[in-house]
């Protein structure tokens, strides 16, 4: 059963997220998303790990399943329920089905925390070297490798990033988080049945100032290691090419139904 403050702990997180990531000249020392930098940002940002580290998906009102069915043939891979949203941040819920994957994708200028509510997720981390997110990669085609027809990728769609990681996750795991220079783009799987996680993004996504989401994959030859707390060879130089969205996934929506928030 849902412990009985739990919609005051939701409220909460929610406070603490606008505290942590409340824009420069909001009278917190180290800024807001896209900051990062400064001890008060530090302190914020531990404490809104502390409360997320106590979210049960029993208190969001969510058991085990994947996302609702919709009308049609064709349902969603992942679903997503939406709590909250200001302009420092977003919160909210991503459901997955049994084996769907969330494609390698980026975060522009963002921080961000996961933490899983229930399921096993596969994530993979990585930072991009190379400049900010959807930008170009460098080197030679012979280094980055060449394209299914044998020709190499554009220059402009190629990328070298460094994969920090490649773990497992579940409700036990402290949240997974990201900024706008380390650990931004992921790739996220559920594995071994359906899974969900709470989600926040600060700023949000926008594309009209430069915040759209790109998706990637590693070019041909490359491969991510099986997952492990501490992979032995990682970090490690790889090469990504920026992708349009896979046409086999999409995110649906659904209602939150857990307790009601207010940031």
């Amino acid at each position: 059963m849902p412990r009985d403050n739990m919609a005051s702990l939701i409220q909460r997180v929610a406070r603490q997220a606008r505290l942590t990531f409340r824009p420069p000249g909001g009278n917190n020392s180290g800024g807001g998303g896209g900051d990062g930098s400064g001890p008060r940002f530090a302190e914020n940002l531990h404490r809104l790990q502390q409360l997320l580290n106590e979210v049960r998906a029993e208190d969001l009102r969510l058991s085990p399943r994947g996302p609702s069915a919709v009308p049609g043939l064709a349902q969603p891979p992942v679903s997503y329920m939406h709590i909250c949203e200001t302009e420092s941040f977003s919160m909210g819920v991503f459901v997955l089905r049994a084996g769907a994957c969330i494609p390698l994708h980026d975060h522009p200028g963002m921080d961000g925390l996961l933490k899983v509510l229930y399921g096993t997720l596969r994530i993979a981390c990585f930072d991009a070297p190379d400049g900010g997110a959807g930008g170009a990669g460098a080197g030679s085609a012979t280094s980055a490798g060449a394209s299914s027809s044998g020709q190499p990728p554009p220059a402009r769609s190629r990328r070298r990033a460094l994969l920090r990681s490649h773990q497992l996750y579940t409700p036990a795991s402290a949240p997974c988080l990201l900024s706008p220079h380390t650990d931004n783009l992921h790739q996220i799987d559920a594995v071994g049945g359906p899974a969900a996680f709470l989600d926040i993004l600060a700023p949000p996504y926008d594309p009209e100032h430069g915040r759209d989401c790109h998706y990637f994959r590693l070019l041909d030859g490359q491969s991510l290691p099986p997952p492990a707390a501490d992979p032995p060879g990682l970090p490690k130089e790889v090469w990504l090419l920026e992708t349009p969205q896979a046409a086999d996934f999409w995110c649906g929506g659904e209602p939150y139904p857990g307790p009601q928030v207010s940031p």
